[in-house]
């Protein structure tokens, strides 16, 4: 037997339960791993709570989780590149990883870097797919000006560190606690909330070209009244005003493959990116991590660590 998260009903936090399940079987093509790490995402608050029904319902009783990092422990039929013992960043799709063994298809392994910490290695597909076709949907340019809002989110520390390597100026707007990380990696913090357009046009003068919304809650209509053209804007959350103004939505799914994950990991490894880790939770106290991510305030990523 082996622990994972499981919910019966849509809900709140107090749905979510540790429940002893049998250990999972590879099939072919597939590998067993032992989670070292697994990180949570707003995605799966909100697919927990029936938010997202009618995108990604879910069938009880349910598992949760995407992201992880871990040790092989057996192999299905038909695995020749990777051994049991190997240490691996991966991901599935089939809200499972929230547990101390998952079931992965091979393909979508790569190896952990020394250098990359395991809560790192476990917490960086979705929030690290995300941030790369994201920043990769709004085309940013050496000399450009992009705005990132929730820039001090999983999400967002990721996309405005990658709108940096790929030599733009980038505002970033954040609460007043997270404007001095941001300066520190080179990202200009500007407050969110009222007069937030004002405090934009004075940070870029010359304008601003491109916008990630990895946040919601109004960002696509501020982009436009930067003047932003819709093709050069994306948002991960606000699917409705992402119809009516014909604004891309590249997310997780355009990025999600082992190629990009192994991108992130080497950038990870030579220290051209960082991750921050918010707080790391045992598997038992998984309604606690999720209290916390759903406050929408933390600095990176949340993790479990079974």
């Amino acid at each position: 037997m082996a622990r994972a998260i499981r919910f019966d009903e849509y809900g709140d936090v107090e749905v979510l339960r540790v429940e002893d399940v049998p250990r999972p079987v590879p099939g072919p093509g597939q590998v067993l791993v032992e989670v070292r790490a697994a990180g949570i995402n707003p995605g799966e608050a909100a697919i927990r709570r029936g938010l997202l029904h009618s995108r990604y319902p879910a069938t009880f009783p349910s598992g949760q989780g995407s992201d992880f990092a871990g040790v092989v422990a057996s192999l299905g039929e038909d695995v020749s590149d990777i051994a049991v013992g190997d240490e691996v960043i991966g991901f599935v799709d089939t809200r499972s990883s929230h547990a101390e063994f998952v079931v992965a298809e091979a393909a979508n392994l790569t190896p952990r870097p020394e250098g990359v910490p395991w809560e790192v290695a476990g917490s960086l597909f979705v929030a690290g797919t995300t941030a790369y076709a994201a920043v990769g949907a709004v085309c940013p340019r050496e000399g450009e000006t992009v705005v990132v809002s929730g820039a001090a989110g999983g999400v967002g520390s990721l996309a405005v560190q990658l709108a940096k390597l790929a030599g733009a100026t980038v505002i970033g707007l954040a609460g007043e606690a997270n404007h001095d990380w941001l300066r520190e990696l080179g990202v200009i913090p500007v407050s969110h909330g009222e007069g937030v357009l004002e405090r934009i046009r004075e940070a870029a003068p010359s304008g601003v070209h491109a916008f990630v919304d990895t946040f919601g809650s109004g960002y696509v209509e501020l982009a436009l009244h930067l003047g932003i053209h819709p093709g050069r804007i994306d948002t991960i959350i606000d699917f409705a005003a992402a119809e009516k103004y014909n604004v891309k939505t590249d997310a997780n799914a355009a990025g999600a493959s082992a190629d990009v994950l192994r991108e992130l990991g080497l950038l990870l490894d030579k220290g051209l990116l960082t991750l921050p880790i918010a707080r790391v939770y045992p598997l038992d106290e998984v309604r606690d991590a999720y209290r916390e991510l759903e406050r929408r305030h933390t600095r990176g990523k949340i993790v479990l660590r079974p």
